[in-house]
């Protein structure tokens, strides 16, 4: 970790501060990353002033340069210009000497490179720098909680960066206050509204004691009155568990560098949502932070380890930061979604140009921005653009609830069906770490509780028509409750109103393949979902759907099995069994002249023709159906079929192509009885063949 400092606490660089590293593992070069030339913060009596910090992970090399604004000269810059660095260890963080260094002059009208750790003269000192941190111990923290900037810096640069390291396994949440010493009067710590969360301890992160010995400084008025968002302004690209080492960085830059008595943050997060203890005192009393110069008196300050200028934190660190914030604010009857009256300890101007006097009287979100009370980018543009979730988050109740499905039951229209147990799924807006409980409800009462972390819940329902909603309970209490969804529970299974039936119908006929018509109907009294046949094939069919064509093979038994189903899953099923036989033409008995054909495109190799008028073949059968099988072509007749005595039809043979074993009539009974077919030939002009190829009956 680095960063620039100065030697007047109350100075700011109006330009910029850039610097990059070469990395241990790659030897490249960083790109230039800018510092925010101000550390925004600060408390009474720091040492020095300084940048921001910056994580930059291992490196063996720095280089850094300073930007003078608008043209202006080295003497706009302030005096005792010197680059920090920090091994941050595994417990206790050190300052670093350069091993070599050299100083460039101006390289450009643009750039203003300056001495880092320059003498009275301005002259370069050869000499490394001595580490900060012999100053005199700051002085007890001030109202303001910082000595007045001079000019503010450009509202346009960017926030510095830090690659920043997350914690390990977050530890219980942390006890009451660290024991100050006896001298200090402590404030009472009042219970919150909410659960407190987890929080990493000092200890936890590893702070070396012994570099802060002052004791806490608690708020004037012993209450908190708003949040203050914060990001460090460094690299995002940490892993979570180097976050100690980070927290451990920021601590000694704080201390060591800057001359304040403690980390200036109240609590840090990391983007795994790690919280940890900030400045010491008692995370449960109200501390007094340096983290919000002129309203650290009555705020408390929370950062998010990285920078999000143009990218969000992750869910995990704002549902930490909500947390944290409801927990805090619940201790003083604050509500997170409203605003605060907050008094300035001294004069200042806000990122978006607003400015005011010591003593003013401002307004601000309860959760609210560094920005919105110094001249700074923190907690930079996409931070400050989900403050607004975070409130909410925060306060409560849980946002976006609603129902994503009921299983265990069909869905007709908008309402579901079922015949007892249903699961509930549901999804929500507001992390799952800040929902104290899931209730099911049926007909408005609760059938069934979850946890916060919960995404579904099972009930049985009593036969009838149901009301069911999913209430989220927040930490706050604040409740919020699904539109209803309508669950009819009935147990009736559905009907065949018209059993399954079979008859022949036209078509192609093969013995393996003759084909049929398959009818039935199926109601229920609710709603019926679906019917499936489930041999010979399986097929499904909506419940509109009376018939569907299939083959069977000729002389074989063929069950046909149905099963309707509702949309609660009530079945009925039934079947019905048939047999095609094929009678060949050679069964039946003749009349008048007949020749015999062979050709292996006939039915059993065979058929028979004539082109004499009244020649007859009759055919008689017991069964339900019946479909005659003949050949077509252009040149053929007409022939009239007679059943049982009574003429039914008049067909024609002709056809603009070739048809063997051609199903082209048919007829179908109520009952399967005993009936007779005759066939008799026409003799039509010019075109009096008949070729017949059989009859084929359904018994």
């Amino acid at each position: 970790m680095l960063g620039v400092t100065w030697t007047d606490a109350s100075a700011r660089v109006s330009g910029s501060v850039e610097i990059r590293t070469r990395s241990v593992d790659s030897g490249q070069w960083s790109a230039w990353l800018r510092l925010d030339g101000d550390s925004g913060q600060g408390e009474s009596g720091a040492a020095r002033g300084g940048t921001e910090p910056a994580w930059v992970g291992p490196s063996d090399g720095v280089e850094a340069r300073l930007r003078a604004a608008d043209g202006a000269t080295s003497n706009r810059l302030p005096a005792g210009l010197r680059l920090d660095m920090i091994d941050p260890g595994n417990d206790r963080a050190t300052g670093m000497e350069p091993a070599a260094f050299t100083i460039e002059e101006t390289q450009s009208p643009a750039d203003t490179a300056v001495p880092l750790e320059p003498t009275e003269d301005q002259k370069p000192s050869t000499a490394p720098a001595e580490p900060a941190g012999a100053t005199d111990e700051p002085a007890a923290d001030e109202t303001s909680g910082q000595p007045s900037p001079s000019a503010s810096s450009d509202p346009t640069a960017s926030p510095a960066q830090s690659t920043t390291t997350p914690s390990g396994t977050p530890t219980s949440p942390a006890p009451a206050s660290s024991s100050p010493a006896p001298t200090v009067s402590v404030p009472p710590a009042p219970p919150s509204t909410v659960q407190q969360p987890p929080v990493t301890s000092r200890a936890g992160w590893g702070a070396d004691e012994s570099i802060s010995p002052e004791e806490p400084g608690y708020l004037p008025g012993s209450k908190i009155r708003a949040v203050v968002v914060h990001h460090t302004a460094e690299s995002n690209s940490y892993t979570c568990e180097q976050a100690p080492a980070v927290v451990r960085g920021i601590y000694a830059y704080h201390v060591k560098q800057l001359g304040w008595k403690d980390i200036g943050y109240n609590f840090l997060v990391d983007k795994c949502g790690t919280v940890y203890e900030g400045r010491k005192g008692g995370i449960d009393r109200p501390v007094m932070g340096a983290h919000a110069y002129g309203f650290n008196s009555e705020t408390t300050g929370i950062s998010v380890l990285g920078t999000y200028t143009d990218t969000a934190p992750a869910q995990a660190a704002m549902a930490s930061v909500a947390r944290v914030a409801a927990w805090k604010l619940g201790q003083y009857g604050v509500d997170p979604a409203g605003t605060a009256t907050l008094t300035a300890g001294a004069s200042g101007r806000s990122y978006s140009g607003k400015t005011w006097a010591s003593g003013a009287q401002l307004s601000f979100p309860a959760v609210h921005g560094h920005r919105d009370g110094y001249n700074t980018q923190c907690p930079g543009d996409a931070f400050y653009s989900r403050l607004s979730t975070v409130r909410s988050w925060a306060a409560g109740p849980v946002t976006d609830l609603a129902i994503k499905s009921v299983t265990g039951a069909g869905l007709s229209g908008t309402t579901h069906y079922t015949r007892s147990g249903i699961t509930v799924s549901w999804s929500a807006g507001t992390p799952s770490s800040l929902v104290s409980r899931y209730e099911l409800l049926v007909d408005g009462k609760p059938a069934a509780t979850t946890a916060g972390t919960a995404t579904s819940a099972k009930t049985n329902l009593a036969v009838g028509s149901h009301k069911i909603a999913v209430r989220a309970v927040h930490q706050s209490g604040r409740t919020a409750t699904t539109p209803a969804a309508t669950v009819v529970a009935e147990t009736t299974a559905p009907s065949f109103t018209t059993k399954p039936n079979l008859a022949l119908r036209t078509g192609t006929v093969n013995t393996t393949a003759v084909p049929l018509t398959l009818k039935w109907k199926a109601t229920d009294s609710a709603a019926l979902k679906e019917v499936r046949l489930t041999a010979p094939v399986a097929k499904t069919y909506t419940p509109i759907t009376y018939s569907a064509s299939h083959t069977a093979k000729s002389g074989v038994a063929t069950a046909w099995k149905m099963n309707a189903r509702d949309q609660a899953g009530n079945t009925a099923s039934a079947s019905v069994t048939g047999t095609p036989v094929i009678l060949q033409e050679t069964s039946a008995t003749r009349s008048g002249t007949w020749s015999t054909k062979t050709s292996t495109s006939y039915l059993g190799g065979k058929s028979h023709s004539s082109t004499a008028k009244n020649a007859s073949l009759t055919w008689t059968f017991t069964g339900r159906s019946a479909a005659w099988v003949v050949s077509r072509a252009s040149g053929f007749g007409q022939a009239h079929v007679y059943v049982d005595g009574v003429k039914a039809a008049t067909v024609d043979l002709k056809s603009a192509t070739t048809k063997y074993r051609d199903a082209i009539w048919t007829k179908t009974w109520s009952t399967s009885a005993k009936h007779t077919v005759k066939i008799v030939v026409v003799g039509t002009q010019g075109r009096p063949t008949v070729t017949t190829d059989g009859l084929v009956y359904l018994k």
